[in-house]
C-alpha cells in the first residue's frame, strides 16, 4: 500500500555511490553532493553516502536485478546534471523490484506482518523527563462486522510510513499510499524542512510522472471537451521556442524556481494558471501535432537530440513509439490509450525532502526508541539528486537496526505505564466511535486537499497561505468534535486517518507560510510571489513578479513542533556542517568494539 511498490516512471533511479570503472567517487564526495542541495545538515548527508554502498549491495544479495558488465561492476549513468556515473536502474520499477526482493526476505525469515491494518494513534510514555515511543493503536479492516482496534507495544517503533500522499489534491502520490506523519506531529514529534517539497507534471487519472516528444498542450472547459486551446502558445514569440521549451522540461521534470523566469519551469506556471486559477482541463495530446510545428525551428540541443534518437518525423504518438514504447504500454495497462485519447495532466507533489527530524541513527530527536524511516525521515535538503530518496530509505533502515541491536536490545519498557497510556487512547477513540454526530469524511478529505492546493503548492503566496493557514486550523478543531461512522469498515479507517491528515496539512502550511514570512525567497520547487519582485514572463503581469532566493537560508534549517493544537514552534537552526574523516585505524577500531560510535551527541 506504499509508494515504492506503487510507483516509477521511464527510466526511475537509484541514486548512489559510483562503483563503475575509474568513478573516482568517495563518501565523502557523495555526501558534498547531497551537502550541496542547500539545508541538509552535513553528518546526515555522510551517513547516507557511508551506507550506499551497503545498502545497494544488500538489494543485489536479495535479487534486486541492477545491471553489471561481463567483470561484475556495477554500470551507472549520469543523472540531474550531478557529477560521476552514479544513477542506475533496472527498468520502469525498480523500487517495486526491490520491495518485491525484500518482501521475500521477510516471508523466508517468517517474520509476522498484520495486513490490512491503519495505525491510528502512536502511543507514548514520560521516561526519565522525556518522551518515548512505545508502540501504536490500529484499525483491523479485516473485521466488517464492528471496529476493532488492535494495541501494539514495543520496545522501538519503526517510523516507516511515507511521504504526506493525501494531503494534495493533484499528487503522483499513488492512490492506495495515505501517509501518517500526522500521527507523530499529534505527539509532539520534532520535524524540519516540511515546507520543501517536490512538484512536477504528472497525469492524473492514473497518477505517473510525464514526459514530452513535442506534443500538443491542450486545455479545455471544466466538462473536458468544450473550448478546447492550444494555450502555451501566445506565451511564447515562435512555435519554435515553444516546443524547445517543452523539450526542456521533459527531461528538466521538477518544478525548479531558477528556471521560472526564462527556462522550462514556465510550463509548470503555465499549467497551474490553467487548472487552478481558470478552472480549466489540461491534456497532453500525443494524436496530432502542433499547429505549424516545424522541427527545423527547434533549438540546436532539442534538434540534435531528436536527429539522433532519428524522430524527426510523424506524430506525437510515433514518436513516442519510437523512443520510449514502454510509456505507451505503461497507460495501456491502465486503460489509457495515447493513440485515440488525450492525457489529462496537472501539476502535482511528489516528494517531501522535508519531514521528523532525525540524528546521525534516525532516531527522533525529541521522543526517544521512534525511528522515521524513508521518506518521513526529513534528511534531504532543498534540492536532491534524482533517485536519492532510495539510498537514503535503505541506509536509515541499516542505522536504525544496528542502533537498536546495540543500545535498545534489553527490555526496558514500564510496561504498565505503556499499558496505561493505550487504555486512554482506546478510550479517546471509542468516543469518536459513540459521537452521534458523524463526520463525512469524502467532504472533509476534499476540503483539506483543496486548501492544499491553494495554498500548498509550488506557488507560495502570503495571502493564500494566511487564509489558508487559518481554515486548516479551524478544521482540525471541527474533527476533534465530530465523531466518526461504524456502519461500515472502510469508512471508520478513512474518518480516522482525516484526523492526523487534517492535521498535518494545517502544520505544513503553518510551516510554508513562516518560511514566506521569514522571506527565504523561491527556491526548490517553490516559486514565492511578491509585487516587488523579478518579473516571471513578459506576457503575465505583475501578480506573477517573484521573490529571489535569499541564500543566507542556505546554512539553515527550519525546525517545526506542536507543543499544543493550533500552535507550532518554528525555528532556524544553523545546519550542521559537513564531518572531514581522518581516523587513525586502531583508534577508530577501539571506539567500534567499545560502541563509542553509538553516541547520541550531535
Amino acid at each position: 500500500m506504499g509508494t515504492s511498490i506503487n510507483t516509477g516512471s521511464d527510466k526511475q533511479t537509484y541514486y548512489k555511490l559510483g562503483l563503475y570503472a575509474q568513478n573516482n567517487d568517495s563518501p565523502e564526495a557523495l555526501a558534498a553532493t547531497f551537502f550541496n542541495g542547500a539545508s541538509m545538515h552535513g553528518d546526515l548527508a555522510l551517513v547516507e553516502a557511508s551506507l550506499s554502498a551497503r545498502a545497494f549491495f544488500n538489494l543485489v544479495n536479495l535479487g534486486v536485478p541492477f545491471p553489471r558488465d561481463e567483470f561484475g561492476q556495477y554500470i551507472g549513468y549520469k543523472a540531474d546534471h550531478y557529477p560521476l556515473r552514479r544513477a542506475t536502474s533496472c527498468g520502469p520499477y525498480p523500487s517495486k523490484e526491490m520491495c518485491m526482493a525484500l518482501i521475500k526476505e521477510v516471508i523466508n525469515r517468517n517474520i509476522k506482518v498484520y495486513e490490512n491494518r491503519v495505525a491510528v494513534s502512536l502511543l507514548t510514555v514520560d521516561e526519565n523527563g522525556e518522551k518515548r515511543a512505545c508502540g501504536a493503536i490500529a484499525i483491523n479492516r479485516n473485521n466488517n462486522e464492528k471496529p476493532e482496534f488492535e494495541v501494539f507495544t514495543a520496545e522501538n517503533v519503526i517510523f516507516a510510513v511515507g511521504g504526506p500522499g493525501s494531503i494534495y489534491k493533484t499528487s503522483v502520490y499513488p492512490n492506495v499510499h495515505t501517509g501518517a506523519i500526522g500521527l507523530a506531529l499529534k505527539v509532539g514529534a520534532k520535524a524540519q524542512r516540511l515546507p520543501e517539497s517536490q512538484y512536477g507534471l504528472a497525469s492524473i487519472k492514473f497518477r505517473w510522472n510525464v514526459s514530452g516528444t513535442y506534443m500538443q498542450f491542450v486545455s479545455t472547459s471544466p466538462d473536458g471537451k468544450s473550448d478546447p486551446q492550444e494555450f502555451l502558445r501566445p506565451y511564447f514569440k515562435t512555435v519554435g521556442d515553444m516546443n524547445s521549451m517543452i523539450f526542456l522540461k521533459g527531461y528538466q521534470w521538477p518544478f525548479d524556481s531558477r528556471k521560472a523566469a526564462g527556462g522550462s519551469s514556465i510550463i509548470d506556471i503555465l499549467v497551474y494558471i490553467e487548472t487552478v486559477l481558470k478552472g480549466r482541463r489540461v491534456y497532453l495530446d500525443f494524436r496530432e501535432n502542433g499547429a505549424e510545428l516545424d522541427f527545423a525551428e527547434l533549438n540546436s540541443e532539442a534538434y540534435e537530440y531528436l536527429e539522433k534518437s532519428d524522430t524527426l518525423f510523424g506524430t506525437p504518438f510515433e514518436r513516442l513509439q519510437k523512443m520510449n514504447p514502454g510509456a505507451i504500454t505503461l497507460y495501456e495497462d491502465h486503460n489509457i490509450h495515447l493513440v485515440n485519447e488525450p492525457l489529462e495532466i496537472a501539476v502535482c507533489a511528489q516528494h517531501n525532502n522535508g519531514g521528523l527530524a532525525g540524528n546521525l541513527w534516525g532516531e527522533s530527536l525529541n521522543i526517544k526508541h521512534l525511528f522515521p524511516i524513508g521518506e518521513v525521515n526529513g534528511s534531504h535538503g532543498v534540492y536532491r539528486p534524482g533517485g536519492s530518496a532510495l539510498n537514503s530509505g535503505q541506509a536509515g533502515t541499516f542505522r536504525a537496526s544496528e542502533f537498536i541491536t546495540a543500545k535498545y536490545a534489553e527490555d526496558s519498557l514500564n510496561t504498565t505505564a505503556a499499558q496505561e497510556t493505550a487504555e486512554q487512547s482506546i478510550a479517546e477513540l471509542q468516543e469518536l466511535l459513540d459521537n452521534t454526530e458523524k463526520q463525512n469524511w469524502q467532504t472533509e478529505r476534499e476540503e483539506s486537499q483543496l486548501r492544499m492546493r491553494s495554498g500548498g503548492t509550488h506557488i507560495r503566496d502570503a495571502k493564500l497561505l494566511n487564509t489558508a493557514v487559518a481554515g486548516a486550523w479551524r478544521q482540525v478543531e471541527r474533527l476533534n468534535t465530530l465523531g466518526v461512522p461504524t456502519d461500515n469498515i472502510d469508512d471508520t479507517a478513512e474518518a480516522l486517518q482525516n484526523r492526523q491528515l487534517c492535521l498535518a496539512h494545517a502544520v505544513y502550511l503553518d510551516a510554508t507560510l513562516q518560511q514566506v514570512k521569514d522571506g527565504v525567497g523561491s527556491r526548490g520547487s517553490a516559486l514565492t510571489i511578491d509585487p516587488d519582485g523579478q518579473k516571471c514572463h513578459d506576457q503575465l503581469n505583475d501578480e506573477w513578479r517573484f521573490q529571489l532566493e535569499n541564500q543566507d537560508f542556505r546554512d539553515k534549517v527550519m525546525e517545526s513542533e506542536l507543543s499544543v493544537p493550533g500552535k507550532i514552534i518554528h525555528q532556524w537552526i544553523k545546519r550542521r556542517s559537513m564531518p572531514h574523516s581522518d581516523g587513525w585505524f586502531e583508534n577508530v577500531w577501539a571506539d567500534f568494539r567499545e560502541k563509542k560510535i553509538y553516541s547520541q551527541e550531535d
